[in-house]
């Protein structure tokens, strides 16, 4: 065993359990660590240009890559920076690593006004993280590293915090020999007892008209999703749950899963069995549980306080959606009657209720099919909190894969940005493309500057309506039409891609917007495209904001 620091400790961590890159600022409470990941050479460290960045981009990086991202930031200012995007990444289950130092031990919780000094720090991390802890000497460092990592990955995942007061990470601590064999002990899935999958399967092979609700707890379950589409169950998914089966398929709705859209509404209607498989039912996509499901419903979940937390099911099963559904599948193979003409029905209400969506949309109705004609079909697709999305972004435009799709699961704005920069770094070769609004793009636009530092091949889709186009909208239905407070004074867009060295399309046709971003997104690099909103029209507002036409 060699002698090393606390530090080189954390350093080894990293790359022993496989994490090749991590996103945050270098600060007076964080170097020993930070000094330790360069010498070692093993983790690409990405430095950002503030911590709330620093965190989407970690979140992003991990839903990517199905891994550990990692953040590490300062204490005091630099931790509670982190707070917004540890909070996202809660929301999206995110298994995020976070690393933060601390004032020397002995100063903790004093509020003796030592520089970063914040007390009760832990506690912060703790209200936002899934778990959150202290390392508070050299001799317990691994373990507490090894059991925030395997926290952080076990199902249902989220954030974890880890805090090293800079004194103990100067420490001399051991490091495990290199020969040394060891790897994260992850928990096994939860599969139910066989007579609970007996009785799934006898409830399933009633039905006549079977549809899927699925979430991003089922996105590593998309094989046996796609079995199940096959014998003849329709589908729709949550907005994290995006491309488990390609939305192409006949059989997929996407996420056009029916909030505003009577076509999906009147279907439901004669759906007799809906199985939701790791969805939350969030109340965002729901309008509060408002919107009308299938009456008879099961639900299959790894966490059992999702029993009745939204809407009410006939049976909850406990368990992993992989092993579930693939125990469902030996049981139903073979077997399944589905009403004869259930697949022209589906098909034709598909079709129905993409047009009828695109009709709400005024002249950004086609931007969906204008977009996904020109982007390659494995691109990141990474949304901010915009009307765009709220609208074609997350219900029209098709995603091909599980990991393709990401934006704010919380509805956070400005972290659109960020969450691209994180994708970017975790996608290889592969194309990002970032849709946010005028709004939320400058409120991270310093993190810009990190994708031309890190030289990633991006390109930013800006929409552009001088401010806040859904508070004008809740303001014209609850607030007798005074737009206060909702517009911004933009910047010259062409000199902020001129700043960043970026190329530069400008749209202000809408039937020109798939030829010009086309050409941004052909060219390798950085890419901005403004959407002169004030030029093609406001975007018409969209249910709950305006009445749902039947």
């Amino acid at each position: 065993m060699a002698e090393h620091t606390v530090g080189d400790l954390v350093a080894h961590f990293l790359s022993q359990i496989g994490v090749d890159s991590g996103f945050g600022i270098i600060s007076v409470h964080n170097i020993p660590i930070l000094d330790a990941i360069g010498r070692l050479g093993r983790t690409r460290f990405v430095m950002t240009r503030g911590e709330a960045g620093a965190a989407h981009m970690a979140d992003a990086y991990a839903r990517v890559t199905g891994g550990l991202g990692l953040l590490i930031t300062s204490t005091g200012p630099g931790a509670a920076n982190a707070v917004c995007g540890l909070a996202e990444a809660r929301f999206s289950s995110s298994p995020v690593l976070h690393i933060t130092g601390q004032v020397p031990l002995p100063l903790i919780d004093r509020d003796t006004g030592t520089t970063h000094d914040m007390p009760r720090q832990l506690d912060m991390l703790r209200s936002v993280c899934k778990s959150a802890y202290r390392i508070g000497s050299a001799g317990e460092a691994w373990e507490i590293l090894t059991r925030a990592a395997v926290d952080a990955l076990s199902a249902p995942m989220g954030p974890v915090s880890v805090e090293i007061p800079i004194d103990v990470q100067k420490k001399s601590a051991a490091l495990p020999s290199p020969g040394d064999e060891w790897q994260l002990q992850l928990p096994s899935p939860v599969v139910p007892l066989n007579a609970t999958l007996d009785l799934l399967a006898e409830r399933v092979l009633r039905a006549r008209r079977p549809m899927l609700w699925v979430g991003s707890g089922a996105r590593h379950a998309g094989a046996a999703v796609k079995r199940l589409l096959d014998l003849g169950f329709g589908m729709t998914s949550s907005w994290a749950g995006r491309g488990i089966v390609p939305e192409d398929h006949p059989m997929s709705l996407g996420a056009l899963n029916g909030t505003g859209v009577s076509a999906v509404r009147k279907f439901y209607e004669s759906v007799d069995l809906m199985v939701i498989a790791g969805s939350r039912l969030r109340g965002q996509e729901t309008i509060d549980w408002t919107l009308p499901l299938p009456s008879s419903r099961v639900q299959i979940d790894i966490d059992p306080k999702a029993n009745g937390r939204t809407y009410s099911v006939d049976r909850f099963i406990e368990g992993d959606c992989l092993p579930v559904l693939e125990g469902l599948l030996e049981r139903i193979e073979g077997r399944m009657r589905v009403a004869p003409d259930y697949r022209e029905a589906f098909a034709a209400m598909k079709s129905a209720a993409r047009s009828e969506f695109a009709a709400t949309l005024g002249p950004y109705g086609d931007f969906a099919n204008q977009l996904r004609r020109v982007m390659p079909r494995d691109a990141l697709w990474v949304r901010d909190i915009t009307i765009a999305n709220s609208t074609w972004g997350n219900r029209l435009f098709e995603l091909y894969g599980p990991r393709d799709g990401i934006h704010p699961v919380g509805a956070g704005i400005g972290q659109g940005l960020p969450l691209g920069v994180g994708a970017a770094v975790a996608a290889g070769n592969r194309k990002t493309v970032v849709l946010s609004g005028d709004a939320g793009f400058m409120m991270n636009v310093a993190e810009l500057w990190t994708a031309v530092q890190e030289g990633l091949d991006m390109t930013f889709i800006v929409m552009n309506d001088s401010g806040y186009g859904v508070i004008r909208h809740m303001q014209d239905a609850a607030f007798g039409g005074r737009r206060i407070y909702g517009n911004l004074v933009p910047p010259d867009f062409s000199l902020v891609a001129q700043a960043a060295s970026a190329h530069y399309e400008k749209v202000d046709d809408p039937r020109e917007f798939g030829e010009k971003a086309g050409r941004a997104i052909d060219r390798k690099g950085i890419a901005l495209v403004e959407v002169d909103m004030r030029r093609i029209g406001e975007a018409p507002p969209y249910f709950p904001y305006a009445p749902m036409k039947n």
